[in-house]
């Protein structure tokens, strides 16, 4: 038999851990001197040891390698780690596809402005108004007179803090004239429908997310960005892309300064 000190050298296990695995019931010493105190180990508990240490490298609990030890079946156990770690690289990988892009994009000067963030939009309560535009420039007339509209009929309606607005664009393309969109704007109630404009309950949807900051007429950088950076990191569009409006012309002096937000609904593309 060995001491708990030649134990430790013979197994590459400090003397540390070994006290704790005893203390937990998961390896004992085989004998412990009554009268000194010392702990005594067996060759064969080198090989439960061994085990023990093969499970610990692979990121196994030591809660669930008492239960291996002490019998219990340990499938669902691997198999339950192994999916963590299916999930884990994963994740890496997807982070590493992200590093990749940034990288790659320090070539180009006009990407350097943005920046792409996974984010989850929650659920939410909406109403929503389906339109066409004549151009963009109406959307400063429209909508407000829309958000009148709607408080006039509804004057207990109160809007989402923070405030949450949108645009959908449903034409499947770009178009400069005769836009059909979908307005929302996230509100604290649902109410009876009426003059075409719907309440409703979206969903909550994970999307990229891009900050954009200067005039509507230059958003297709953004969206130029956006759409690079889904198909270079693996994600395909699930859903019309939103256009938040954060500060605008109700807030901001001149357009450089105005911030909207392009929220694009995305899942993991399937590997093949």
């Amino acid at each position: 038999m060995y001491r708990i000190g030649d134990f430790s050298k013979l197994s590459k296990t400090t003397v540390k851990t070994l006290r704790y695995y005893g203390e937990i019931g998961l390896l004992q010493p085989e004998e412990v001197d009554e009268l000194t105190g010392y702990r005594f180990y067996t060759s064969k508990q080198l090989f439960t040891l061994h085990r023990i240490q093969a499970l610990r490298q692979i990121g196994i609990s030591i809660d669930e390698i008492k239960k291996i030890v002490s019998g219990h079946n340990p499938n669902d156990i691997l198999e339950k780690r192994k999916s963590e770690m299916i999930a884990l690289l994963s994740e890496t990988n997807d982070q590493l596809s992200r590093l990749e892009f940034i990288l790659q994009g320090k070539q180009e000067e006009e990407f350097m402005k943005f920046v792409a963030i996974i984010k989850e939009l929650p659920e939410c309560i909406v109403y929503s108004l389906k339109m066409t535009v004549p151009d963009y420039n109406s959307y400063f007339n429209l909508i407000p007179a829309l958000g009148e509209k709607v408080l006039k009929k509804y004057p207990d309606l109160k809007c989402t803090i923070p405030e949450y607005c949108f645009i959908s664009y449903l034409d499947g393309e770009y178009k400069e004239k005769d836009i059909n969109i979908e307005f929302c704007e996230a509100v604290d109630q649902l109410k009876p429908d009426f003059d075409g404009i719907v309440f409703k309950k979206i969903d909550s949807v994970t999307a990229v997310s891009i900050m954009y900051k200067g005039p509507y007429s230059q958003l297709f950088q953004a969206y130029s960005f956006a759409f690079n950076w889904i198909e270079q990191n693996g994600y395909t569009v699930v859903d019309s892309p939103r256009e938040n409006y954060i500060d605008g012309i109700w807030n901001k002096d001149t357009p450089s300064e105005w911030l909207t937000e392009l929220q694009i609904p995305i899942t993991k593309s399937l590997e093949k």
